[in-house]
């Protein structure tokens, strides 16, 4: 978090937001000229101040990322795009269902998505619930249109039409706890407004901000809203690469083993509501994951 200093020019003091961050190997500061008082919203201008510099720090990275990737996919063949599909497919779903309790291995997930052999003594749900989010993991990807409430809740009722029919593509019309966390979804009555000023959200800022930080803000924001009944962080890690396939990014995994990371910044961005904290995380993760790509 940025920091404020104190300069004594004269007889007159000066106040400044300072914030030291790592770039090139090297230390970097950045200062913002407060005046000669500290503000009384000085809280909001550190979250501005330290929010701009990451996202022009990130901005070029990311950009570089996507630019790269272009220029691999028009040299990779048709045949070894759709392996490298499939490839992500498999792991994507073992561990976001991992992520949400699957107890399939991943090798269990691969030889059932890829050869249709079905693991002995597994849940029959577990089995069912692979399949179906492999199914429509490709409809996210090949979807052209753009994000809507009626696309969404058709994804969520293919997904748990055959394990969960009583909450398939329904909004749910009670209150839930997330276990283990301390953070409260909205009540029933919160949550068609809340889907509605996601959606105008999403139209006004889908061009102005860089894909990953949007894929990241949709991540958050839906899975906060927590509309389903279960699901929902399932449904909201599709919605995240429905984005990034969009604008021709990376598609991102989140594993199963960087959970509790994961789970620490979702649960403080939404404690503090400061989208910011899980953004930060989830843009150094994509970079590290995507580092192949700024060689």
């Amino acid at each position: 978090m940025a920091a404020i200093k104190k300069k004594i020019i004269g007889k007159q003091e000066y106040y400044y937001l300072e914030h030291s961050f790592r770039k090139d190997g090297k230390v970097r500061k950045l200062e913002r000229y407060l005046g000669k008082e500290i503000p009384k919203e000085i809280d909001e201008l550190k979250k501005k101040f330290v929010t701009e510099i990451y996202q022009e720090k990130w901005d070029q990275t990311l950009n570089k990322i996507q630019a790269n990737f272009s220029k691999q996919e028009k040299k990779s063949p048709a045949f070894a795009k759709e392996k490298e599909k499939e490839t992500f497919s498999i792991r994507f779903t073992y561990d976001t269902n991992r992520i949400e309790g699957s107890k399939l291995t991943l090798r269990e997930t691969a030889e059932l998505l890829e050869k249709g052999l079905t693991p002995k003594s597994k849940s029959t749900r577990d089995i069912k619930e692979a399949e179906a989010h492999q199914k429509i993991f490709y409809e996210v990807i090949d979807y052209k249109k753009e994000l809507s409430l009626q696309i969404v809740l058709y994804w969520h009722k293919k997904l748990f039409e055959q394990t969960k029919p009583e909450i398939a593509g329904k909004i749910r019309n009670y209150q839930v706890k997330i276990s283990g966390s301390k953070f409260m979804p909205p009540f029933p009555a919160e949550l068609q407004p809340l889907l509605n000023e996601f959606f105008e959200w999403y139209s006004k800022v889908k061009t102005k901000i860089n894909p990953v930080e949007l894929a990241a803000l949709v991540h958050l924001k839906f899975v906060t809203m927590h509309p389903f009944g279960d699901g929902n962080g399932r449904i909201s890690r599709l919605l995240m690469n429905f984005v990034l396939n969009k604008h021709n990014f990376p598609l991102f995994n989140i594993l199963y083993e960087n959970r509790s990371g994961y789970y620490t910044a979702l649960e403080r961005a939404q404690i503090k509501n400061e989208k910011w904290i899980f953004a930060q995380w989830f843009i150094k993760r994509y970079i590290k994951e995507n580092r192949n790509y700024l060689k």
